[in-house]
């Protein structure tokens, strides 16, 4: 990387930093693009060479975020020896409630901001070998175990609503129970989703 790629990724950086500190503060709505910028200590106009509103970088923030818990969850996939894809899914499920678990200031950013558009273009951006992406590897699991999922699209996106909007209180506030209660119940539920969309060729 040349000296000017280096220094525009460092401003990038400090305007994400200081947005992410912001927004998980005192709100998006309460956090203008000056109150980013001064916190970045750079120029108000700098902002707008990389990003055209703080929506916009609420949105990276989201997807940057996503994709480092799932690129975690899938890396330690890859080392269990778990071969049944329904007990793959789980153990991504589990992978992702324990690190948000550990992290609940990104859980409060992540639950709030999360749209289906954004985790979708995570997944499918998410590189796990060369030109491989996690939704590519997702499919991979199934058809390796065997198993044809129809609308695989959809079944991850229910799993997805339903684990975030779950996970929420539970972590966060251990309403109405406390996580691995949760996990209890939650589990049985999405294995039964995934068995309601294989298809016996």
């Amino acid at each position: 990387m040349g000296k000017i790629e280096e220094n525009k990724k460092k401003k990038k950086d400090a305007i994400v930093n200081s947005a992410f500190t912001l927004f998980i503060d005192h709100g998006i709505k309460d956090t203008s693009i000056a109150d980013i910028m001064k916190k970045a200590e750079l120029a108000k106009g700098t902002f707008y060479l990389y990003f055209k509103d703080k929506y916009e970088v609420r949105d990276y923030l989201v997807r940057k975020k996503a994709t480092q818990l799932f690129e975690n969850a899938i890396e330690a996939l890859k080392e269990s020896d778990i071969t049944e894809f329904d007990k793959k899914i789980i153990f991504i499920v589990d992978n992702l409630l324990d690190q948000l678990s550990n992290n609940k200031i990104l859980l409060k950013f992540i639950s709030k901001n999360l749209s289906w558009g954004i985790l979708r273009n995570s997944i499918e951006n998410i590189p796990v070998n060369e030109g491989e992406s996690a939704a590519d590897y997702i499919e991979q699991l199934a058809e390796e175990s065997g198993k044809h999922i129809r609308n695989l699209e959809m079944l991850i996106f229910m799993i997805a609503e339903l684990v975030n909007s779950t996970a929420h209180s539970v972590i966060l506030y251990q309403q109405p129970v406390e996580l691995p209660e949760l996990k209890k119940e939650l589990f049985p539920i999405i294995i039964n989703m995934i068995h309601s969309f294989e298809e016996t060729c």
